[in-house]
């Protein structure tokens, strides 16, 4: 199988897992409100299952066809790091896509743009109601986020222009893919430090290493909000006494 076809199935692949939401959730959605459950129960729950199901058949088939192909991972060029520095640089990558959000933040609160992800939010309330979408959210988003947008968008880039114009695309083209323009300063910035990871090991898994750590954060924070903000208050009571 030639690469340019591997990479071809994989982006199909992808898009149909994107777009197969609408027709799936359609025809589900009224046989959970026949069980006896809410509308609003019913989409959630709906949405965060196929969520599971689609991404999950997508990274089987995506991994299937990757490593059919003998030759699919010598892009970009250059030696490969080892697998102990590829899982130290994807674990320290992490703390650096932190960073970087945190920097684009800061950047675009001096422009006048709230704080806080709707996509995000969309995906918590999901995950909320059905745990199975966290599994997806946190393990197969990223394994699929990676190959679409690192290994095929800036792999194919890297070693036909340079790193800087294959890293600007194909970060550009992950933060419109989550349709969230306000912040796509905040998506870019995690996107582009995904690139130079990948960049820097030629291993796709320290860019997926450091994608799923992220995810994870995020959705653990997200999910146990109260909790933290509770805690907050409880410190600020103590350090209001002494």
């Amino acid at each position: 199988m030639k690469k340019r076809h591997t990479s071809l199935w994989i982006f199909l692949i992808y898009a149909a897992a994107q777009l197969s939401g609408k027709p799936a959730l359609d025809l589900i959605i009224p046989r959970l409100i026949d069980a006896g459950r809410s509308e609003q129960e019913a989409a959630l729950l709906a949405a965060g299952w196929w969520i599971f199901i689609s991404f999950g058949i997508a990274v089987a088939a995506t991994l299937w066809l990757a490593y059919s192909d003998k030759m699919y991972f010598r892009t970009p060029k250059g030696p490969k790091s080892s697998i102990g520095i590829t899982v130290l640089l994807g674990i320290a990558g992490f703390f650096l896509v932190l960073f970087g959000q945190g920097l684009a933040g800061v950047i675009e609160k001096a422009i006048g743009i709230e704080a806080g992800s709707q996509n995000t939010a969309a995906l918590v309330t999901v995950a909320d109601m059905a745990p199975a979408a966290i599994f997806a959210i946190v393990f197969f988003a990223p394994i699929l986020e990676e190959f679409i947008f690192r290994r095929i968008v800036f792999g194919t880039l890297v070693d036909r222009t340079n790193f800087f114009v294959a890293a600007a695309v194909s970060s550009l083209a992950f933060a419109a893919m989550h349709m969230e323009f306000t912040h796509i300063l905040l998506y870019a910035a995690s996107g582009f430090i995904f690139a130079f990871l990948y960049h820097r090991t030629k291993r796709l898994l320290t860019s997926i290493i450091a994608h799923m750590m992220l995810n994870g954060f995020v959705m653990t924070v997200q999910l146990n909000m109260d909790k933290i903000e509770e805690f907050i208050r409880q410190m600020e009571r103590i350090a209001n006494i002494q």
